[in-house]
């Protein structure tokens, strides 16, 4: 570490000393213009981070250690198509997926605008068919229900997005997603529907992913009692994948198997072939209109300076949270019934791209890395989890994220909505007193009750807002956590794009599944693990 790096971390935890006992909430007594000067707009999104434990000079350090860190090349080096998957040799360009000029880019010496077009084009080919009722079933019944075999990536950012833009999904055809090896997901999924109208997207970048491939076999099973001809199954799938000869061997016609490339990780592919069920749902028009605005926000964050830049400075925020004011969660929030399946998409994006111990230079860090991502439903979990929140002893950041408006909400819901979301981040930051508590009520509230009763507050909050959910909204504000955890990787020295943790399970299970196969349990397990599946061998039977 350079010593102007660990001067700027030492000015860093000064200030955060001082944080630990300054309120937010005085800091808007002193200061009444801290909201405007703490809060940005840029490609359909406004970000107040105003109700954070931070000021201006904490900013400032916070933007140069960004510096210090090589942010400005690092950026330049993603959208030029450099290799900054270090351990993987690899490009990160996920962005290229959604840019309407490409430049003449070039990735190991071959251009990517060409490819990138054909596969929208076909995309686009399939959509329109399903949609007009061309793409018929065994018998010659249109294909009304699409369920897409995925995991991860290719699960996570499909299935969101679909909930998402709900509002503005097709009539004529039903999307479902299957991602547990679990089979209760996969046959609760197929239950009530018809073989002859339904279709299968198996989505898998290696076409071996274990979980997808179970499923995807099942699911050619389930058709198959139903359409004992092969060459008619074969028109019920699609394949998504960087290996096309594996899609062959498994059945899937030619003219229905989509490429990826392997400049496209997992976790930032649903703006590829990933996304078709999204494009399934809304129509590729809308799905283009999600790209569109996820590069709004690409040119946003290549372009502005970082005291104006929202991803950078909603990195930074996280960044000061978490390192230096000791925070290890955070919670994301939305007031928007659509956005349920936001959480969990962000756990998968941050956590998966950020939960590292090694930098680029093999050391280990020096500090946490990724900080645990949690969250729900406003207003349901101010029901569940805010008491934590309000009374816990836990420092606990809060990203609220509000659509202003939402034409189809009843009359009067909304206002409640908003009411609650605006609320919240309000009572966090200012708490509430035992001296409130006696001025406002009856003298029930004094004595030891009100100790119960009050909050301490000043627990730090964003608040991300937008006009409503469209598809592009929804795409920047997909793209602004892309790159907010790109930078924050890039502050840690990690590399966000690869993910080797996952990989000692698999190679684990596949040993036990091998001992499944035998019936026997091999010595190489430890005491508990071989206890467990003798048990469950002994109670599997014939199955």
């Amino acid at each position: 570490m350079t010593a102007h790096r660990e001067a700027l971390q030492e000015a860093l935890r000064r200030h955060a000393e001082e944080w630990r006992v300054r309120r937010v909430d005085a800091s808007f007594a002193e200061s009444p213009e801290r909201h405007a000067r703490l809060s940005r707009q840029a490609a359909e999104l406004t970000l107040d981070f105003s109700k954070n434990r931070l000021d201006e000079a904490v900013l400032d350090l916070l933007i140069a250690l960004a510096d210090s860190a090589g942010l400005r090349e690092r950026i330049d080096a993603m959208f030029a198509g450099q290799p900054i998957n270090t351990t993987e040799e690899r490009a990160v360009l996920h962005t290229a997926l959604r840019a309407r000029d490409l430049g003449g880019l070039r990735v190991a010496g071959k251009e990517v605008a060409s490819s990138i077009a054909a596969v929208k084009a076909r995309m686009r080919a399939l959509v329109e068919a399903l949609h007009r009722g061309e793409w018929r079933g065994f018998d010659g019944q249109p294909v009304t229900d699409v369920v897409n075999l995925g995991i991860g990536g290719s699960d996570l950012g499909p299935r969101m997005a679909c909930t998402a833009l709900r509002d503005d999904a097709a009539a004529q055809v039903r999307l479902h997603f299957v991602s547990n090896v679990d089979g209760g997901d996969i046959a609760h999924v197929l239950h009530g529907l018809d073989p002859a109208r339904t279709a299968f997207i198996v989505a898998s970048k290696s076409f071996t992913t274990s979980e997808t491939m179970r499923n995807a076999v099942t699911a050619q099973a389930w058709l198959a009692r139903a359409c004992p001809h092969p060459g008619l199954q074969a028109g019920h799938f699609l394949g998504i994948t960087a290996c096309p000869d594996r899609a062959r061997e498994f059945g899937i016609n030619e003219s229905h198997i989509l490429p990826l490339w392997d400049w496209v990780g997992g976790r930032f592919s649903l703006w590829s072939a990933i996304g078709l069920p999204i494009a399934m749902s809304v129509g590729m028009n809308k799905f283009e209109d999600m790209l569109a605005g996820a590069e709004e926000m690409d040119q946003h964050f290549r372009s502005t300076p970082w005291h104006d830049n929202l991803p950078v400075l909603l990195a930074l925020v996280g960044i000061w949270n978490s390192n230096f004011l000791g925070a290890e969660t955070f919670a994301v929030v939305p007031y928007d019934e659509r956005l349920a399946q936001l959480p969990a998409y962000l756990q998968q994006l941050e956590m998966e791209s950020n939960g590292k111990r090694v930098t680029h230079h093999t050391p280990a860090v020096t500090g946490h890395t990724a900080p645990i991502l949690w969250g729900g439903l406003g207003t349901n979990v101010q029901h569940a989890f805010f008491q934590l929140l309000h009374q816990g002893t836990r420092l606990v950041p809060v990203d609220f994220i509000l659509a202003l408006r939402n034409p189809l909400s009843p009359p009067g819901h909304h206002d409640m909505l908003v009411a609650n979301c605006l609320a919240q981040a309000q009572a966090l930051m200012q708490g509430r007193t035992a001296e409130s508590l006696e001025d406002a009520t009856s003298s029930k509230a004094s004595g030891s009750l009100s100790v119960h009763r009050t909050t301490p507050g000043n627990q730090p909050s964003s608040l991300l807002l937008m006009e409503a959910l469209t598809p592009r909204a929804l795409g920047a504000l997909i793209a602004l956590y892309e790159h907010k955890t790109f930078v924050q990787g890039v502050i840690w020295g990690i590399n966000s794009f690869d993910q080797w943790g996952v990989e000692l399970g698999k190679v684990l299970a596949d040993a036990l599944l091998q001992d499944m196969q035998t019936n026997a349990v091999a010595p190489q397990h430890d005491p508990s693990t071989a206890a467990a599946l003798r048990l469950y061998l002994a109670r599997r039977g014939d199955r």
